[in-house]
């Protein structure tokens, strides 16, 4: 008889289960899932904000835009939770094979999704910057709150990347990784500071 595979899908997991599985070093979910969640719950507030600036009269071409991305953005990143599980699968194969060339090559590409919320939460960044400007006073705190949270998605989707990458033999790798990051975070820094100077208007 076959082996039964179970196949656990993470982002449909309530919050207890979630957190649990997280908590829980045998379980597959990783940092990667966890700035996903993160980040999802940042593009949440991001959404809210643009929908309480469209019920409090505002309109327009821009804000139909960030109403929409918003929206777009808060389901992808809770889409990439299970694309991190999968993502590491090549590496969990190395890892039990224990070929020092192909876990390299593996450890590479078992940080694509923790590299993809960085490059998403940039543009989630954007857009609150931008909706600072057009909000009403009394949704500016959503955004402020969107901003954290997306900084705190980056941070750990970072620490993750530099600590895999850290592992690599390729020291220009290594040093590339590293630079970019420091770069991509130095904008980032920037971005999220404008929002948290926003004032009420």
């Amino acid at each position: 008889m076959a082996e039964s595979i179970k196949i656990e899908i993470f982002k449909k997991k309530d919050a207890e289960d979630f957190s649990k599985s997280l908590a829980d070093p045998a379980s597959r979910l990783e940092t990667g899932g966890a700035a996903a969640m993160c980040a999802a719950l940042s593009a949440s507030l991001l959404a809210r904000a643009a929908a309480l600036t469209e019920q409090s009269g505002g309109e327009g071409e821009r804000l139909a835009y960030i109403v929409r991305n918003a929206e777009i953005l808060r389901g992808y990143m809770v889409h990439l939770i299970d694309e991190d599980v999968r993502c590491r699968g090549p590496l969990r194969r190395a890892l039990k094979e224990g070929d020092a060339q192909k876990i390299d090559a593996a450890s590479e590409s078992a940080v694509s999704i923790c590299a993809e919320i960085v490059n998403m939460m940039s543009s989630c960044l954007e857009l609150a910057a931008e909706l600072a400007e057009l909000c009403p006073g009394s949704a500016l705190h959503y955004v402020k709150e969107c901003a954290e949270l997306a900084m705190a998605a980056v941070r750990s989707a970072m620490s993750y990347i530099l600590n895999m990458s850290a592992a690599s033999a390729d020291e220009t790798y290594r040093f590339v990784i590293r630079r970019e990051n420091e770069l991509t975070l130095q904008r980032q820094e920037e971005i999220s500071t404008r929002i948290l100077a926003a004032e009420r208007k």
